[in-house]
């Protein structure tokens, strides 16, 4: 009986190994191919056990990774704009795309398109804001990109101030709404907006907000249009020659604005449909006298991260983001649903990671300019890939294990 049993043994040993031949030959000849089955697994796995008790995403480290990192790339996005598309504009260093944020004690989960388009399934989410917000917007965009691979099945049309994008086969639209105040202004043209003097109808929300009003998910950003010195407050139309008018200060016109902003949603969105989620201020890197350079400098030619832990640059306006806090909390207080996702200390870090030169002009620049490029550096807006893909797997964590 014994010898019986180690016979049997012995076949199931020949049969197991010849098994594990097979898996070994075809990964050697399809090793791409099975490699990604593998990691599907791996990665459902990881999905099952994800949790985020005990875990703060928004505190960590930034860490070079150039095996998992970019997630896309660049001229590989179909949806990618020439405001964040660095390297076609030139730029030779490319290490700002391999930063990995890793938040401490635990792991931010990995993306997967397809799970997060089928958490969006039959579903319309829109991002609502500036020109932040769209490069949020685009991030996302690029990031599910290759998860649809049939071009026909993802179309981004434009309608005015609407950004729409349509993935069939899932019956989703993950649309971009300009609204860089939030309440209505003369600067709410999608192109024509740079005026001198920015007026705002502090109490006039409607006419932007019917537009997003029926979506699933929102995604709101508003902070750097408010750091203008100068704003005009006002009461009655554009047109009317009898309008009031009045002056304040930032702080104050920002807390104003929220409130008309937060007033709508909780009178007109539908709280068992709707999910809100409002995305805390992102730092501008324009004073390099905060990082340990001369003063006049900023942004440019940076390319490493700042890797002093908590650090915090003079130019982020700390009164607006607690004035955002409190107006998202009195949300949450009245039972909406909505979540305020702070990526402004992750994103401190990140000087090296803005366009400078490197992106389209809307005024091409002159031969001074281009002699001295610092002034005209944009230390304000992120290549792609680079942080705003952090923004949105932060955001994916939330999509799909908390919704």
């Amino acid at each position: 009986m014994k010898k019986l049993q180690r016979l049997i043994h012995g076949y199931r040993s020949v049969g197991f190994m010849l098994v594990i031949g097979v898996i070994i030959g075809v990964v050697y000849f399809r090793g791409d191919d099975i490699g990604v089955r593998f990691d599907v697994i791996r990665e459902a796995k990881t999905a099952e056990d994800y949790s985020f008790e005990g875990c703060d995403l928004f505190n960590g480290s930034w860490v070079y990774d150039n095996k998992s990192r970019p997630l896309y790339r660049e001229k590989e996005c179909r949806f990618m704009l020439d405001d964040y598309a660095c390297q076609k504009f030139g730029r030779k260093d490319f290490k700002y795309q391999f930063w990995r944020w890793q938040p401490h004690g635990c792991d931010l989960p990995r993306f997967n398109g397809t799970a997060l388009l089928e958490k969006l399934r039959d579903k319309r989410m829109v991002f609502v804001g500036d020109s932040l917000g769209k490069n949020h917007w685009v991030s996302l965009l690029c990031l599910i990109d290759s998860w649809i691979p049939d071009p026909s099945h993802k179309v981004a049309k434009w309608h005015g101030s609407l950004i729409t994008f349509r993935a069939s086969e899932f019956n989703a639209s993950i649309d971009f709404y300009w609204e860089p105040l939030l309440v209505e202004s003369n600067c709410d043209d999608p192109v024509h907006h740079r005026v001198s003097d920015r007026i705002l109808k502090i109490e006039s929300i409607e006419k932007h907000a019917k537009h997003w009003i029926d979506a699933d998910l929102l995604v709101f950003d508003s902070y750097m249009w408010w750091l203008e010195p100068n704003m005009t407050l006002l009461w009655g139309s554009f047109e009317n020659p009898n309008r009031t008018s009045i002056e304040s200060g930032r702080v104050r016109r920002y807390e104003m604005a929220l409130k008309t902003w937060s007033n709508w949603l909780e009178t007109h969105l539908n709280r068992t449909k709707t999910r809100m989620f409002f995305i805390s201020l992102s730092p501008a890197h324009r004073e390099g006298e905060d990082w340990g350079k001369p003063m006049g400098e900023n942004c440019f030619s940076e390319t490493e991260p700042i890797m002093e832990q908590g650090y915090w640059g003079k130019g982020t306006d700390t009164d607006l983001m607690r004035t955002a806090q409190s107006i998202v909390q009195d949300l949450e207080d009245k039972n909406m649903k909505i979540e305020l996702l702070n990526i402004t200390q992750l994103s401190q870090y990140r000087k090296d990671g803005h366009p400078t030169i490197y992106k389209r002009h809307w005024v091409p620049p002159t031969e001074q300019e281009l002699a001295n490029p610092i002034p005209y550096s944009d230390c304000i807006h992120w290549c792609l890939p680079g942080v705003p893909d952090v923004w949105n797997e932060i955001l994916y964590s939330y999509i799909r294990y908390k919704l």
